[in-house]
């Protein structure tokens, strides 16, 4: 009796099952049909005219040349209507000068192309690609906002570079020091600027702007995170516009403050840097940085991590994937990220303007400081020292080397100054980073 109760339930169940499945699909095709007609009526109530109207207040001619009152930026502050028309345009151009600069002229491509192509997809109008949502603006927020993206970078930078040059010749490192001459000599001069009405800075973002001068893109998102949140677009795209120009803002500083004398210096090989001592200078460093200044530890720790992953030869998959894959996927990132800061928005302003002109100034400021120094080394030593290598102390690493090393070049072909040079190249890149920690502790 129980079997034949259960076989009739179970007959009855796949006898209403579909019954049922069939019932709700035919409501839900009621619901969908009553849906599609009321839809149907209202595209249906536009004409064609009105409708290729519509198309054509969508498009990016319309946007460019109808420019509208009340827009706004992610920000929230007004934007005008020469920046969403002319402003769009003029900074569309700009990315296609930096495209031409990283491919014809060969200036930093790898930092050029995403700056570049961020920034001519930041002036694109109705997509909203920087905004929240945006994909860009997203990646601003998980990387730039948070300072993620300088740190990562600075453990690929610590991974690639090699500390033998200086360790074999330390005094190479006053040319390092002599180049942040510039972040504080601009200090100084932005905050009398700013007395002076010149500018409207506080002291903040007088000491961040400052940090461009160490033409060290991440230290200066580093540093405008904390002091200058507000400026933190602008800088950053100072920053690595200066580190991609360096071969055409340095040469001729170098050219006026030395003679062609000076420049045919040839400088002797110095003694063989043994691994243990290239395994323990980031130690040292870290010590020393936990000791004394504590607050650039992100930037310095992550530096001397990827460092010591490099010299201690047993870890070779994770010295390759810091000096490869993460350091290039992270350019990546952090480029499209700053190029978004070249939305007509927010680079035509006047606070722009003044952070470029800052920032050239602390810069090329650096640049002189470190040749001079360089100079008055060569003087004092018994060893000859090119000054030219002294314009490697900002810590554009390792562009200013390579810089230095061409302009000796043109003056003699047989003169080799890339490793010299790469002895301040490295110590501007720790200098910048502990310039930065000043600031940090005392504001």
């Amino acid at each position: 009796m129980k079997k034949r109760v259960i076989q009739f339930l179970l007959a009855l169940s796949v006898v209403m099952i579909p019954i049922g499945a069939i019932a709700t699909v035919s409501h839900m095709s009621e619901g969908a049909k009553v849906e599609a007609k009321a839809q149907k009526e209202v595209y249906e109530s536009k004409g064609f005219g009105e409708m290729l109207y519509n198309f054509w207040k969508q498009t990016g001619i319309y946007a460019f040349l109808h420019p509208q009152e009340g827009v706004k930026n992610a920000k929230g502050d007004e934007v005008t209507k020469f920046q969403q028309s002319f402003g769009r345009l003029i900074m569309i151009g700009i990315t296609f000068l930096l495209f031409y600069l990283a491919i014809a002229k060969g200036f930093e491509p790898l930092l050029l192309i995403p700056i570049g192509f961020g920034g001519l997809l930041a002036n694109i109008p109705l997509a909203n690609i920087i905004g929240d949502g945006g994909f860009i603006g997203e990646l601003f927020k998980a990387g730039i906002e948070n300072e993620l993206f300088p740190i990562l970078i600075f453990m690929g930078v610590g991974a690639m570079t090699d500390f033998g040059p200086l360790l074999a010749n330390p005094k190479t490192a006053l040319l390092g020091a002599a180049a942040q001459f510039g972040i504080f000599g601009t200090l100084v001069g932005a905050v009398a600027l700013s007395q002076l009405g010149v500018f409207d800075f506080s002291l903040q973002d007088a000491a961040a702007i400052s940090i461009i001068g160490g033409a060290d893109g991440p230290t200066t998102v580093f540093i405008a995170s904390k002091l200058a949140p507000d400026l933190l677009g602008a800088m950053a795209v100072a920053a690595y516009s200066y580190m991609a120009l360096v071969p055409v803002i340095q040469p001729p500083i170098m050219k006026a403050l030395t003679t062609p004398e000076e420049r045919r210096i040839k400088m002797t090989t110095k003694r063989k840097v043994s691994q243990l001592e290239k395994m323990l200078f980031p130690l040292t460093v870290l010590v020393l940085t936990i000791l004394i200044l504590p607050e650039s530890s992100p930037l310095i720790g992550a530096l001397t991590f990827g460092n010591f992953v490099r010299e201690s030869k047993v870890v070779e998959r994770l010295s390759k994937t810091l000096q490869n894959e993460l350091i290039n996927i992270v350019t990546i990132f952090l480029g499209l990220s700053v190029g978004s800061k070249l939305a007509a928005e927010y680079f035509l302003v006047p606070e722009t303007l003044g952070i470029l002109i800052l920032g050239l100034v602390a810069f090329s400021v650096g640049t002189a400081a470190g040749v001079i120094m360089g100079k008055i080394m060569n003087r004092l030593s018994k060893e000859p020292i090119n000054p030219l290598i002294g314009a490697a102390g900002v810590s554009a690493v390792p562009m200013a080397a390579r810089v230095a090393n061409r302009v000796g070049m043109e003056e003699d072909p047989t003169n080799v100054l890339l490793m010299h040079a790469m002895g301040p190249n490295v110590a501007g890149v720790i200098g910048s980073a502990v310039a930065a920690g000043v600031y940090l502790s005392i504001f």
